[in-house]
Order: structure tokens, then C-alpha cells, then sequence
């Protein structure tokens, strides 16, 4: 069994547990692979997060305020934007926390916590300690995380980097990253993450370390594979490419955002019109390693005609993890002065989340519908059947010789991946997907595994695209009212004994199904309600709320088990328990958002 959970563990935690003071007893909760305690024995609890989590900040901060521990609020939007933290937390914490952490643990200590610690100034990474990895179920991610360098010398006017950590890119030393590793090959990780924004921002020291990585490599026989952010100017320097490829370093993400080279001058990234980008992306292949990419539209320069060009671009440079967002204005950057200027900010969004949609950027040179609208079929055309397997035929016509990793995958779970993929995402899509997906095998049997892997992240990304693009506002509304009658039909005896209520909400709009459980109900409730309820799930816009006031004790598996099936909706699942559930009721430690939301309703 699979045990990866989520993508990446929180390093932010981990460097923090490391500046704690020795005798300090420090935990890690992580809601993405774990429950979060709803009354921990803790004295001192602090939240981190980045823009897009936000809210979820927010109701955490509160809950445990409000139960009477002392809050502290971190992160990378807590540094941006301080100011949206006050009264919800005793204390924020902003900036880099090399310094000030430790200052603010002997205030603790002391008693007389400061509402802000503020980090003037940058901070020298010789200072930073190896991040307590030990404190992490490493088993729980994809990729271990590690950080070698702070800081971008470009200008991107919509970048938040260079706001935070500065135009001077900061770097630890190669054998700082060799105790990292050491710490990481310890708990058994094969497999790394260097989060830097651009691990090359300083050239030299990049080429040292890599070469320490290599050396590193070969004395522990390639233990790890690794992966990073990088600039593309990359692609024009064949001694550094070399040095990736010989350092294992299986996949880079680059920040591509157009292949418009007005746009890309007028949004301050002028390093990528130095060299012809789809051709960078083809030298990369050439030396093994793969691409990711992050794309932009909605530029000043941008009209309805962008969306064919990203498509064209990305379709051709065969780009399966291509990261699509809407241009957003993050506050404190350049972008968002100006539009602030230029009255062209949609003050009532909040900014974060440039995938889901929308942004609070009005467009230039066309209309915010149309650009709502084509992003959308951008999305729906990449990830359909024939873009992800072109883009797969594409690629593989240049990346022959991938970097794979050393630690390799047991045979039978090859075997058992192998089904899967085959059960779970070609075979369900039919003789078409079913042919498509055959002429991406016609390439070399040893590229077969990059291929499945690919189909996987394509058709991940389709998921994505399908839920939260698939249907209209009024799509979803009707589907809730039809669940909610057809539930009521059906159960019509425990709703008139008043056990059962189903109400239909509004919330931001979007429709909200609030179902109450407050007495005995007939078995077949948990059956009928798990697949009427996964059914009205798959609208994209459509929330649950489950209000369980009482469950009978005999129903107490049915009960946990509907539970657990919800909590793959994340947050738009909130589950509230009765004081005199709570206790009975256990619940997948996958499902953290569903276990903290119901201790949320009851506080």
C-alpha cells in the first residue's frame, strides 16, 4: 500500500523546531497526512501557511485561541501581510526566523511576548541549523525537502520573492546541504526537493554545490534524486546542465509564464528572451532531465489570442506538468502597485489562489469574462485525451535518456502501479483513450516508465480541471436540489421523527448541503447517503456540511466509515460532532480537515 500523502513536508516547520530551544519538546502536525489535535497538551501552538491557505489560518488560529493556548502566526503570507493576522493570533511572526524565533522563545519564556517580531534585514544561511527532519513522517510525502539558497536577482513584477528575501541570492554552504542529506538518508528519504525559488540565482555557488553533489552521489552510491526550481537561462549554459544531469537531478520547474516575448519584457522577466524557449526546453531533454513549467495569462499584452499560443507552446514543448495560472497581483509587489494605480485591482478578491478561476487582476486588452472563459478551455484542451498523449509524444522525442531514480521501485509494486494505472485511469475512458494512450508506447520500452508516469500526472491534472471547470453555477444547484429531495424521498419516516434533517445553504454563493443526523436512522442511510453524497460532491461549487448530534452505537463503523469516504473532498466537506460523538468516532488520518472542523463546531 501506497503510504505518500502530499507532495512535500513543511520545511518551515522543520528549520523552526531546530531554532526551539533545547529543552523545548517540539511536535509537527501537518494537515495534509495527519489529523491535527483538537486539545492538545501543548502549551504554545503556531500556524504557518502560504496565501492560498489563508483562511484555513484563520479558523485554526481561532479554534485554538479560543480553547486558551497561545497562538503565533508564520509563514510566507504571515511575512507578506502581518497586518491580516492581528486579533486572531497572540503573536505573528514575520519574516525570516533565523533570529527572530530564538527571540521570541526567550520572551516566551520570560512572559512578555511582543504582538510582532519583525526580521530586519536579510539573514546569513550560515546561520540557518539542519532542519529537524526526524520531527517528520517522511513516508507520508512524494519528495523530502531541503533549501540550499534565499533570493532572485531578476525583477518579475508579479513576484512576491525578491519582496521577501531580496535581489542577492544567499547560499549555505555545499557541506550544510551534506548534513541535510546525511539527516535525510537517515530516515530513510531517496528522494529531494530543493524548494529554492531558482537554485542558479547565484551561478557560481549553484556550480559548487552541484559538484558537491556529485561527489556526495558516488561516495553513498546515488542515494537520491533530486529535483528543483531553476531560471531558464539554464538552457545556455552547458557546463551547469551537465553538472544536473551527473548530479541526478531527475526534473527542474521553470517559471516559462508566455512564450509572448512583448509580455515577457513588459512584465520585467527579460531573461527569458535571451534564447528561443521552445528550443531551451529541448536542450534540457538532450541531458536527461525533465521539465515542469509554470504558465501565466491575463499580461497586459495578453488578448483572447494567448490562450492558442499557450496551447500551441506547451503542446509542443511536451510539457505534461504544466502549471497554468491566472495572472494575480500579490500584495507588495510591483504588479499591485501599479494596477492599484491604474484602478485595475478587484479589491474584493482575495489573492492567493490564481488556478480556481479567477483573480483579482482586471485584464487590458480583453474582457474579464473572456479571460475566465478561454483559460478555462485552455485547461480542457491540455488535458484532454489527445493533449496529454501529443505532449507525451513530443517529449519523448527528446528526452531519450531520463534520469531515473536510484532507489528503484520494487517489481511487484511496478506490477500493481502498472494495474492501477490501467484500471483506474486508461481503461475508464474508453477505446479512445485506450488508443491514444497505445501510440504513446510507440518509443523506447526504457522510456515506458516516464510515459505511464505522465498519463498519471495528465490525467490528475483532467480531474482537476473537470471539478472545478466541468459544470456552471446552475449545474450545481440543480444537482443539490435533486439530492436533497431524492434523500428526503427516500428516508421520508426518520425525517418525520425528526432523526434526520437535510437543508440546502447558500455560501459565497455556491450551493451548501447541510445534512443533520440527530437520532436513529435505518442501515441503509450510510450506503445510500455515501454514494448520493459522493455524487453531489462531484459538482465542483458544491459543499457538505454533516451535523452529527447522535449516532447509534451499533452504527458506529457505518458512521466512521462514510466519514473517511467524504474526507477525499477536503475542504469542502465540514463535519460538526455532538460532545457525545466526538469521542466515538475515528477517523483515517488522511482526513485531518474533517476531525478539526467537527471540533471546531462544537467549540
Amino acid at each position: 500500500m501506497l503510504e505518500e500523502r502530499a507532495p512535500n513536508p513543511p520545511l518551515g516547520l522543520a528549520t523552526l523546531a531546530a531554532l526551539c530551544p533545547d529543552h523545548w519538546v517540539v511536535e509537527i502536525a501537518d494537515e495534509a497526512v495527519e489529523p491535527l489535535p483538537a486539545k492538545p497538551k501543548v502549551d504554545l501552538i503556531g500556524v504557518c501557511g502560504m496565501g492560498v491557505q489563508h483562511p484555513r489560518q484563520r479558523e485554526l488560529l481561532s479554534y485554538y485561541r479560543a480553547q486558551g493556548y497561545f497562538t503565533v502566526a508564520g509563514g510566507s503570507f504571515a511575512s507578506l501581510c502581518p497586518d491580516r493576522f492581528e486579533g486572531i493570533a497572540d503573536s505573528v511572526v514575520a519574516g525570516e526566523a533565523e533570529h527572530i524565533w530564538p527571540q521570541f522563545c526567550a520572551d516566551y519564556e520570560a512572559g512578555h511576548v511582543q504582538p510582532t517580531y519583525v526580521q530586519r534585514g536579510a539573514v546569513e544561511l550560515a546561520d540557518v541549523p539542519t532542519p529537524r527532519f526526524d520531527l517528520l513522517t517522511l513516508k507520508r510525502y512524494t519528495t523530502a525537502s531541503l533549501q540550499f539558497s534565499r533570493g532572485c536577482p531578476y525583477r518579475c513584477e508579479f513576484c512576491d520573492i525578491i519582496v521577501m528575501f531580496g535581489r542577492r541570492p544567499r547560499t549555505k554552504s555545499p557541506e550544510q546541504i551534506g548534513r541535510e542529506l546525511d539527516a535525510l538518508r537517515n530516515q530513510g528519504a531517496n528522494s529531494a526537493f530543493f524548494v529554492d525559488d531558482n537554485l542558479i540565482g547565484n551561478k557560481k555557488a549553484a556550480k559548487e554545490l552541484l559538484r558537491y553533489l556529485i561527489d556526495y552521489q558516488k561516495r553513498y552510491r546515488y542515494p537520491f534524486q533530486f529535483g528543483t526550481e531553476v531560471s531558464l537561462n539554464l538552457a545556455v549554459d552547458p557546463e551547469l546542465l551537465e553538472l544536473f544531469r551527473d548530479a541526478g537531478f531527475a526534473w527542474v520547474f521553470l517559471g516559462i509564464e508566455t512564450p509572448d516575448v512583448e509580455s515577457l519584457k513588459a512584465a520585467g522577466k527579460t531573461q527569458n528572451t535571451k534564447a528561443d524557449l521552445l528550443q531551451s526546453v529541448r536542450t534540457i531533454y538532450a541531458y536527461g532531465i525533465d521539465v515542469f513549467a509554470g504558465f501565466i495569462v491575463g499580461f497586459d499584452n495578453d488578448t483572447t489570442h494567448c490562450f492558442d499560443q499557450q496551447y500551441r507552446f506547451i503542446l509542443d514543448a511536451g510539457i505534461q506538468v504544466a502549471m497554468v495560472g491566472l495572472l494575480t497581483a500579490l500584495p507588495h509587489t510591483p504588479l499591485h502597485e501599479r494596477l492599484r494605480r491604474e484602478g485595475r485591482l478587484r479589491e474584493e478578491l482575495m489573492p492567493g489562489d490564481n488556478t480556481r478561476a479567477k483573480t483579482n487582476v482586471m485584464p487590458a486588452r480583453m474582457s474579464y469574462d473572456s479571460m475566465i472563459t478561454g483559460y478555462k478551455n485552455l485547461y480542457r484542451r491540455l488535458f484532454s485525451d489527445r493533449g496529454i498523449a501529443e505532449r507525451i509524444r513530443n517529449k519523448t522525442r527528446h528526452l531519450i535518456n531520463p534520469i531515473s531514480n536510484a532507489a528503484e521501485c520494487p517489481p511487484t509494486l511496478k506490477v500493481r502501479l502498472l494495474w492501477k494505472i490501467l484500471i483506474c485511469g486508461i481503461l475508464p475512458g474508453g477505446l479512445r483513450r485506450w488508443a491514444r494512450f497505445t501510440q504513446t508506447l510507440c518509443c523506447r520500452p526504457r522510456l515506458w516508465p516516464l510515459v505511464l508516469t505522465d498519463w498519471v500526472r495528465g490525467l490528475s491534472m483532467r480531474e482537476y480541471a473537470d471539478r472545478y471547470f466541468g459544470t456552471t453555477p446552475l449545474e450545481s444547484w440543480q444537482a443539490a436540489k435533486q439530492a436533497v429531495n431524492r434523500l428526503r424521498r427516500r428516508f421520508e419516516s426518520a425525517f418525520v421523527r425528526g432523526d434526520l434533517a437535510v437543508e440546502l445553504t447558500k455560501v459565497n454563493e455556491a450551493p451548501n448541503l447541510v445534512v443533520t443526523l440527530a437520532g436513529s436512522v435505518h442501515d441503509r442511510f450510510f450506503r445510500e447517503a455515501r454514494r448520493r453524497l459522493e455524487h453531489i460532491l462531484r459538482q465542483p461549487r458544491v459543499s457538505l456540511t454533516l451535523c452529527i448530534e447522535q449516532v447509534d452505537e451499533r452504527q458506529r463503523e457505518r458512521l466512521t466509515s462514510l466519514l473517511q469516504r467524504l474526507g477525499r473532498y477536503g475542504d469542502r466537506v465540514s463535519v460538526y460532532l455532538g460532545e457525545h460523538v466526538e469521542s466515538q468516532v475515528v477517523i483515517d488520518t488522511c482526513r485531518a480537515w474533517l476531525i478539526l472542523k467537527s471540533q471546531t463546531g462544537t467549540s
